[in-house]
């Protein structure tokens, strides 16, 4: 078994504006190893006798099987910690959180809603904290959205990615993720939902380096003109249940169905990070036709975070 590069070794991965472009590269470029590793069933347990604490304060299908049968197959073990399971939010702070669990595990993923709950983790903990969704960035996502682009595309630079809808997390994460592979992005939200502001600046900074084109924009045709990758998410995210009406209206114009994919190239491909709601954010036709590479995508979770865990936990 070939050993894996150790300049990530004990890293955090709570940003991908946190990493240069090299390092984003060399995890793509691992999760691509590992992926042909386990497709030839060939064993590859870098964390062999490791443990990795999952804290869910949000739920999650695609985070939870991902860490936990990667953490598995790299020869490690991955603990569930629920809110009922820990004392962190019920009186027990964040940091006394972080200095108990340094001492008993090797590698932490959280998946909560606060970026700072995230921050304060990593401040606090000796050990890896691994990003796994906050309100406000989704690194691990976009880690699989690249992993899934390069397999369909052959390259990431130089191509566009139009993403429509919410300028939530995973707008964010795909502004600094498109920043540090060249990879063109335009944004296209309405009005009050649009990306923050200082995350499209720092992108636009980060993007000085490789060439990218960084544009946030309110009008959809825009965004898909001749765009390589079409990629939307749900209009309301968990805990905006209480909003759907509201963002249904504001969302109207922006779902991605054939009309607006006629000005995408003839061969885009489309992505969505799940769950979908179908006839809301995406129609089936898109999402279940032939230029979807959603299950690829789904899949591709499980690989990014294997590179993820095995660089950052490693002995």
């Amino acid at each position: 078994m070939e050993k894996i590069n150790d300049c990530l070794k004990g890293r955090d991965l709570l940003t991908l504006h946190d990493y240069t472009v090299d390092e984003v590269k060399l995890i793509l470029q691992e999760a691509q190893r590992i992926k042909a590793m386990q497709k030839a069933g060939i064993p590859h347990p870098y964390l062999q006798g490791k443990t990795l604490g999952m804290i869910f304060q949000k739920s999650s299908t695609r985070t939870r099987v991902s860490f936990e049968v990667g953490m598995y197959q790299l020869g490690g073990y991955a603990l569930f910690l629920s809110p009922k399971d820990i004392q962190m939010g019920r009186g027990e702070s964040v940091a006394d959180t972080a200095r108990v669990l340094s001492r008993m595990l090797d590698g932490i993923m959280i998946r909560t809603f606060a970026q700072e709950e995230v921050e304060e983790l990593a401040e606090y903990a000796d050990i890896p904290v691994i990003n796994g969704l906050t309100d406000r960035t989704h690194p691990c996502q976009i880690l699989a959205d690249f992993l899934t682009i390069q397999e369909h595309k052959g390259q990431l630079a130089g191509l566009k990615l139009a993403y429509v809808g919410d300028g939530n997390n995973i707008a964010h994460s795909l502004l600094y993720g498109c920043a540090k592979v060249g990879m063109d992005i335009c944004v296209a939200s309405p009005e009050g939902y649009q990306p923050d502001a200082q995350i499209v600046s720092q992108a636009k900074e980060d993007a000085r380096t490789t060439g990218a084109k960084v544009e946030v924009v309110s009008d959809p045709v825009v965004a898909m003109q001749a765009a390589d990758v079409v990629i939307t998410d749900v209009w309301a995210s968990m805990g905006q249940e209480a909003e759907q009406r509201e963002r249904e209206r504001a969302f109207a114009g922006y779902q991605v169905n054939s009309d607006l994919c006629a000005h995408a190239k003839p061969d885009f491909i489309f992505l969505h990070c799940l769950p979908a709601h179908r006839g809301e954010e995406v129609t089936a036709e898109i999402i279940d036709g032939p230029h979807s590479v959603v299950w690829d995508e789904a899949e591709n979770r499980l690989h990014a975070q294997k590179a993820v865990m095995a660089l950052l936990i490693q002995s």
